[in-house]
This record gives structure tokens, C-alpha cells and sequence, in this order.
């Protein structure tokens, strides 16, 4: 995420290393390089300007403090320009009226149909939500089905009319059926164009003033960059939407949209997408967005996710077996199923501070974990339950029926054994050792 933006940012503080104080020279020329990274990160000329005026003006002049460096100081600076350039605060979704009435706006492939199920998802985890999904895309049959699939991925009722072909229809009857089956929150997909266009907009437009909802978001891919600006211009133009939303960050994305979006319509990011998976959506905070662009981590959201996947009945459970030396390789399987759910997992890694620019040029697969599966697998339930029943001719047993190596097998062993004595020292409280086990995994 953004990993050449904070790439050419990181280059443009090394500017100011050795210096003993911020002058008008040096910073000149930091920011003509900062300037520079926003623009290549598809931010707006205009906007990159003032960003960097913004900047200049709050360093010249300032001493550098005891305990700061030039370089130190001004990404301070760059930080907190960052932070309002993209909103300031997180602004959530207005869940005060019942139903909760949410519609997607947006261009056709910019994630609206996932994003409905990833959000259903969201508030039915976090505000206890019953949601129903409306299929108002009545020019794709596809569109139903994938909204469907959706629906049933996140345990949603979907209301479609395959008959029907007026969206403000379906939109209005899906209301009553909301009403009559006590759904609390309705969120309704819309169909989309390749282009901003007449017809697009007048159909959201009657959908809109329809159903009156009590949030309209914003949908945009962030991998289209400044063309996503001018299309959230567009929308808002007629709409006057009340947030963004900003899908596949987890990709090959500039920024400019994020970076930019907020200040060309004055509505705030409310969501992200970071991933294929449903629960890959994040709360958009532009301090921890800030935090990420300039390489400082984000361990508050790594966190959050973690509280969000881990069961804490299994981990009690779980804190037994290990404390009565029990813990077996099903248990360390669920684990990993646990991480799994978290996220794309060089996102993961990006979050934690220092961790993003080692691994900005690795490829991290997010099937890493297959193997430890496959072998997991292979074992019988006894051997999973009492790891020291594997000997030679069992880890032999092993290798062949998971297609690996004894080797590979033995690999694994040594992984369970590591992270099993980790997790007893963690009980225990002895850190000093568990810091040293960490280094000699590494």
C-alpha cells in the first residue's frame, strides 16, 4: 500500500540528514522532492502545491528540538499536513434511524457489489446489524448472482426482482420486505457504468430520491488515481454523497485518490477495502493512514484486526492446553486460520513499524501457509494431539502423503516447538528469554 509514495517520501527526508537546523535552502529542497512524490502518486497539481506552501511555511524558522533532527521534525511536519489533507478525523456511519437505509454509488468495477457484503459483514460483527441485501443492477444477471454469492458468504438475506426492471422499484419494495421482516439495515447495490453518463445518473438519481437513505457512499477503485477524483466530483455533483469509499488499496496503487479526494469534495473517506476476503475492510483513519504513507507502521489497526478474528473462548482454551504442555498441532492450526482471516499478509507486515520497508521488495505470498496445512493434514489425529509420537518413519509417512520433504516435516517440528515454548514464556511473563528465542527464529 502506497509503498512508492513511501518510498520517494523516505528519500526526500534523507535530504536534511547531518543538517543542524531547518533553513530555507534545505527545506526548499526536501519539499521540491516531496512535491515531486505526490505528483508521481497521482496527486493533484494544485493540491500538491498547496501541500507543500503548507509545510514550508510551518518549518522555516523552527529550531530543531533536543531530542529531533532536521529530518525528524519536518516529517512531523509532513505528518500532520498529511493527516488534514485527508480529513483529520474517522467518521463513522450514521446508524440512527431503523432501517438503516445505506446506498452504493459508483462506476461499474470499482467493488460495490463486494464492498455491500463486506460492510453488511462489518456492522453485523460490530452494531449487531440483520442486513438484506437489494440487487438494484438489473442490466447484469451476473450482478444478482455475485451479489448473491456475497450475501451468502456473510450469512445476509438478498432481496432480488429477476422480473423487474425499474431499480426504484425493487429498491422501494425491498423496503417494505426490510420493514415486514425486521431487517435493521438495508443496503442497496446500483448498477454502474464504464463512464460517468446521463443515463447512470439520472437512475441514482430516482433511486435516491426514492428511498431517501440515511447514508449514500461513494464507491471508488483507488488503482484509477486522479480519474477516481473527478468521478467522486461528478457523483457528488448530483448525489452529494456523504462519504468515499476506497477499494484495493492492497494493490498496486499510487494514493492520489486518498490523498486527494477529500479536498476536491469535501466528504470524508469512511471505509477501506484491503483485500478479496470479507473481512478485509478497515475504518479509514487518516493519522494511521499518515503513519503507513511515511513508513511509521500502524500497530493500533494490526491490532483491531487481531481482536476482531481471535476467538477468546478458544484462546482460554487454548492457554490451558499450553500451561498442562497440551497444545497440539490442531491447535496451531487454528491459529494460523486465525491469521489468516486478518488480511493480504505483506499489509500485515506493513503495519508493523520498521517491518514495510524490509519487505517492500519481497514477494509474500498469501498462501504461505498451504504447506503447514498440507502437512498438518497428513497426520493422524494422534499425532496431532501428541507431536512427540513423531518419529522417523511417521515423519516419513508425512512427507510422502503431503508431498513434501522429512525435511520440510521436520522444518515445521521445529516452528511448533519454537512458537509453543514462546507462548509458555508469554504465560509466564519471561520476556527477556522469549526475546531471545524471537532472534534465534530469525
Amino acid at each position: 500500500m502506497f509503498d512508492n509514495l513511501s518510498n520517494k517520501l523516505d528519500k526526500a527526508f534523507q535530504v536534511l540528514k547531518g543538517h543542524g537546523k531547518i533553513t530555507e535552502i534545505n527545506v526548499a529542497e526536501t519539499l521540491k522532492e516531496v512535491r515531486r512524490a505526490l505528483l508521481d502518486a497521482d496527486v493533484n497539481f494544485k493540491i500538491a502545491k498547496e501541500f507543500t506552501v503548507r509545510v514550508k511555511e510551518k518549518a522555516l524558522g523552527q529550531k530543531v528540538l533536543t531530542s529531533l533532527q532536521p529530518g525528524q521534525l519536518l516529517v512531523k511536519i509532513v505528518k500532520d499536513e498529511l493527516v488534514e489533507l485527508m480529513g483529520s478525523d474517522a467518521v463513522g456511519i450514521n446508524l440512527d434511524s431503523s432501517p438503516t437505509i445505506i446506498l452504493m454509488s459508483g462506476l461499474q468495477g470499482s467493488g460495490k457489489t463486494t464492498f455491500s457484503g463486506k460492510l453488511a459483514l462489518h456492522l453485523k460483527k460490530k452494531h449487531a446489524k440483520k442486513p438484506l441485501l437489494v440487487a438494484c443492477d438489473v442490466y447484469r444477471p451476473a450482478a444478482i448472482d455475485q451479489l448473491g454469492v456475497v450475501a451468502e458468504q456473510v450469512g445476509a438475506t438478498i432481496y432480488e426482482d429477476r422480473d423487474e426492471k425499474n431499480p426504484v422499484k425493487i429498491a422501494k419494495a425491498a423496503l417494505e420486505v426490510a420493514k415486514k421482516d425486521k431487517h435493521d439495515l438495508v443496503i442497496i447495490d446500483t448498477a454502474g457504468r464504464l463512464a460517468v453518463d446521463e443515463v447512470l445518473m439520472d437512475e441514482i438519481k430516482a433511486i435516491h430520491h426514492a428511498i431517501k437513505p440515511s447514508e449514500t457512499l461513494f464507491v471508488v477503485d483507488s488503482m484509477t488515481g486522479q480519474d477516481a477524483v473527478n468521478t467522486a466530483k461528478a457523483f457528488n455533483d448530483i448525489l452529494n454523497f456523504d462519504g468515499v469509499v476506497l477499494t484495493k488499496l492492497d494493490g498496486d496503487t499510487r494514493g492520489g485518490a486518498a490523498l486527494s479526494i477529500k479536498s476536491v469534495v469535501d466528504k470524508p473517506i469512511k471505509f477501506i477495502g484491503t483485500g478479496e476476503k470479507m473481512e478485509a475492510l478497515d475504518v479509514f483513519y487518516p493519522d494511521r493512514m499518515a503513519d503507513r504513507i511515511l513508513g511509521m507502521g500502524d500497530v493500533v489497526s494490526l491490532v483491531e484486526r487481531a481482536q476482531e478474528q481471535f476467538d477468546q473462548e478458544q484462546a482460554r482454551k487454548i492457554n490451558k492446553k499450553i500451561a498442562k504442555n497440551q497444545f497440539g498441532f490442531d491447535d496451531f492450526l487454528s491459529q494460523i486460520q486465525q491469521v489468516k482471516k486478518m488480511g493480504n499478509m505483506k499489509d500485515l507486515m506493513g503495519m508493523i513499524p520498521g517491518v514495510g520497508k524490509m519487505v517492500k521488495d519481497v514477494d509474500i505470498d498469501d498462501n504461505a501457509f498451504q504447506g503447514i496445512e498440507v502437512i498438518i493434514g497428513s497426520m493422524t489425529p494422534k499425532e496431532r494431539s501428541q507431536p512427540k509420537l513423531l518419529n522417523h518413519s511417521r515423519k516419513m509417512r508425512i512427507a510422502k502423503g503431503s508431498g513434501t520433504t522429512v525435511q520440510e516435516v521436520n522444518q515445521l517440528i521445529k516452528q511448533f516447538e519454537q512458537m509453543s515454548k514462546m507462548m509458555k514464556m508469554m504465560q509466564g511473563g519471561k520476556s527477556k528469554h522469549m526475546m531471545q528465542m524471537l532472534q534465534n527464529m530469525k
